[in-house]
């Protein structure tokens, strides 16, 4: 099967024919893969953000969907020709697995649980979710992460109340769906800040109120004047730069949140005043939103059959497995609301 492998950190993926292990182990399946995400999380393991890589080589992706070809001993959740989301948050049903070594020229590759930048993947049960046929399979890995994660961020961590001010930092895969997620339960205002204005403006069509530019130099009192002198109810951060987490810490209301989805670089380190954190500010960091994909996906497919949730506008980039490089680059530039790799030219 073809595979995109990180070989060596800070370096493009490789492409290259993966050979599976020869029988599945209790608990794993194997999938198809028709479409893949890519988030952020992918990059940051390019670039060893948090360190050192001590499982290379090894495959990567946690976010798609695909036909189940065949399911190891044990499991009970899902069935062959089932049509799965894959998702790297584990489900309370279902066996987790061994991760799979697959082999290249002789050598072992490793995997995680769930892998999705190869054309097959043997997943643990518990990565993955059954739905049906209804959704189009090209938007459907967006409930892999980028939908879970980001709504997970607004009913979980921050717990957003009506008419709450929310501020987010990043307005990327995740980031929009934050926008359109504060939008749903009705917080006022939803102020967005970015480095690109079409993704701004892209914001705009999903929720946001308020579009800010992250190049301005009077950033903090723009924001202010928005949210009120007191600092925002419910800040979030997608960037993981340091900087930007400290000013979104100093801009929070001291009964405010300060939500960290992005992951900042291993020694990028951040200066707060800790002290209102002994009173009633919250600084905390994100898991995925802290979603449960077998109840969470439902309830927001349920979303999107009537309407609430909007999808079209949140893929901005479509490439083949062979141009997952470019794909990759894109991603890093920025400039991307969510972009997908389409399998089905493997």
């Amino acid at each position: 099967m073809k595979a995109a492998i990180l070989v060596e950190t800070k370096k493009p993926l490789v492409i290259a024919d993966l050979q599976l292990p020869k029988k599945l182990l209790s608990g794993q399946v194997l999938v198809k893969i028709q479409y893949s995400g890519i988030c952020g999380s992918q990059i940051n393991e390019i670039d060893a953000v948090k360190g050192e890589d001590k499982y290379l080589p090894h495959l990567l992706g946690h976010e798609g969907v695909g036909i189940v070809l065949e399911t190891g001993p044990g499991v009970t959740q899902v069935k062959k020709n089932n049509r799965v989301i894959m998702h790297w948050r584990p489900n309370k049903k279902g066996l987790q697995a061994q991760p799979p070594k697959y082999t290249w020229r002789k050598k072992q590759v490793n995997a995680g649980w769930v892998t999705t930048f190869n054309e097959k993947a043997i997943v643990s049960e518990n990565r993955l979710t059954v739905i049906d046929d209804e959704i189009d399979a090209r938007l459907a890995p967006l409930f892999g992460c980028a939908i879970t994660t980001a709504m997970g961020v607004v009913n979980n961590d921050a717990q957003v109340k009506i008419g709450q001010s929310v501020v987010i930092f990043g307005l990327g895969g995740v980031g929009l769906n934050i926008a359109q997620s504060a939008d749903l339960v009705s917080a006022y205002p939803i102020v967005g800040i970015d480095l690109v204005d079409e993704k701004i403006e892209r914001a705009k069509q999903l929720g946001l109120t308020h579009g800010l530019s992250g190049r301005s130099a009077s950033l903090a009192q723009e924001i202010l004047a928005i949210v009120g002198n007191s600092g925002a109810d419910v800040i979030i951060d997608t960037t993981g730069n340091g900087r930007v987490i400290e000013l979104a810490y100093e801009l929070t209301h001291p009964d405010g949140k300060t939500i960290l989805v992005g992951v900042p670089k291993k020694d990028d380190l951040i200066s707060i005043y800790s002290l209102p954190l002994h009173f009633n500010k919250i600084l905390k960091g994100s898991h995925g939103g802290e979603s449960v994909p077998e109840r969470d996906i439902p309830r927001y497919m349920k979303l999107w059959r009537t309407g609430k949730l909007k999808l079209d506008n949140l893929i901005t980039h479509e490439f083949p497995l062979s141009e997952i490089n470019k794909a990759i680059d894109i991603v890093r530039n920025g400039t991307a609301g969510r972009v997908i790799i389409n399998m089905s030219n493997v």
